[in-house]
């Protein structure tokens, strides 16, 4: 049986934090032993709102290598690529434009929610609004049939298959491949502050690579419950960030519903299940900031794995660039 392929990645802005690390690194350490898999550290996408800034794009790139090598992804399981160096990536991007009007780009539910959180409604920059262009580019061009996204992300993927089906009709062709989003258990993990997401731009995230101080110090000023002013008075679960985080990182889930219990029946203050939290943060992190202090001081062989993942995708990413320009009568002999 044919083994599925994967494209997952991350933009360069910043180091990853436990909101990636819920959502999609966890699935591909697990997706790496089963699947084909292509991680993109996509640094083109990070310039459709930090063009001014390309230094900050740059600099990042090795802060999400060490993140991803840190966590448990192994390049002899996993192929790390960096978007800008595979020159069939805006080939095929300027190919599909001609496949989607700017109306079905405007439509794009991820693409307004962006607009709008950026402050860009006045004034777009086209390569912001041709961005799902660019990622269904990304996708197709190593065949993915699996990718995983955020829940947000969803309508990306549904906007590669309609650019997929258009192509392949058009051409009379299937050398284009759908794909399914791959949405994990723990889609979206809030914001510190309580805020529905967490981001890099946003301010209230916690990132993997963080000191145990300043986690000690982020966890103490999350986000619980505003009611919950005495330890007697009963407090809200729901929508309180300290539990929504134990959920996902607690493994003894029998303790974490005996402090739901309690704490919903008055009788448990906050700066206690912070520190419990805190306890369960510093177990998980501590191995990944050891392995990340490791991978810093050898920066080189980081590079070096990038390089030859990124050498062996320009070799896929070529290749369907070929079958493209053939149905397209662009290869000259």
């Amino acid at each position: 049986m044919k083994k599925e392929i994967i494209l997952t990645g991350d933009r360069p802005t910043g180091p990853l934090h436990l909101g990636h690390y819920v959502g999609s690194l966890k699935n591909r350490i697990l997706l790496q032993d089963t699947c084909e898999q292509f991680v993109m550290i996509a640094d083109i996408q990070a310039l459709t709102d930090n063009f001014e800034n390309p230094k900050k794009v740059h600099d990042n790139v090795m802060q999400v290598m060490y993140d991803y090598l840190s966590v448990g992804l192994d390049p002899k399981k996993t192929t790390f690529l960096l978007q800008s160096q595979l020159s069939a990536l805006p080939e095929l991007t300027m190919y599909y434009m001609n496949l989607v009007t700017v109306a079905r780009l405007e439509r794009n539910p991820t693409v307004k929610t962006e607009i709008k959180q950026k402050g860009m409604e006045k004034s777009i920059p086209a390569g912001f609004l041709c961005y799902p262009i660019s990622q269904a580019a990304d996708i197709t061009a190593f065949k993915a049939n699996l990718v995983p996204v955020g829940e947000d992300q969803l309508p990306m993927i549904e906007q590669t298959n309609e650019i997929v089906r258009s192509f392949n009709r058009l051409y009379k062709t299937d050398i284009l491949v759908e794909a399914k989003g791959l949405v994990p258990q723990c889609a979206r993990l809030s914001g510190m502050d309580g805020q529905a997401k967490m981001g890099k731009s946003l301010g209230n995230a916690l990132y993997l690579s963080d000191s145990a101080d300043l986690v000690a110090k982020k966890v103490k000023a999350m986000y619980t419950d505003p009611g919950h002013i005495r330890v007697e008075d009963p407090g809200k679960v729901e929508g309180n960030t300290v539990f929504e985080y134990l959920d996902a990182f607690a493994h003894d889930k029998v303790v974490v519903a005996s402090l739901k219990e309690q704490y919903q029946r008055g009788g448990l203050g906050d700066m206690k299940v912070k520190n419990y939290l805190l306890e369960v943060l510093l177990e998980m992190l501590e191995p990944i900031r050891a392995s990340r202090v490791l991978l810093e001081q050898n920066q080189d062989e980081v590079k070096k794995i990038l390089f030859a993942g990124t050498q062996q995708a320009h070799e896929v990413t070529q290749k369907t660039l070929n079958e493209v320009k053939e149905v397209m009568h662009l290869i000259w002999k």
